[in-house]
């Protein structure tokens, strides 16, 4: 792959990242006392090439 798909990846990547750790920071601070374990889901689409990612999980949060 080019050095330009590989940095245009990265950069959309690590914007995904962060966006997103700080959406969940928020949604867990304003969601009460902590300790609860959440369900979480991750979906990457690129629908030119109808291509769909699904990454699940759960996150703990704080107490």
């Amino acid at each position: 792959m080019s050095d330009d798909f590989n940095m245009s990846m990265r950069k959309f990547l690590k914007q995904v990242g962060v966006t997103s750790q700080q959406a969940i920071e928020e949604a867990v601070r304003n969601a009460g006392p902590g300790g609860k374990t959440y369900a979480v889901k991750a979906v990457v689409t690129i629908e030119e090439l109808d291509m769909t990612h699904e990454v699940t999980g759960t996150i703990t949060g704080q107490d």
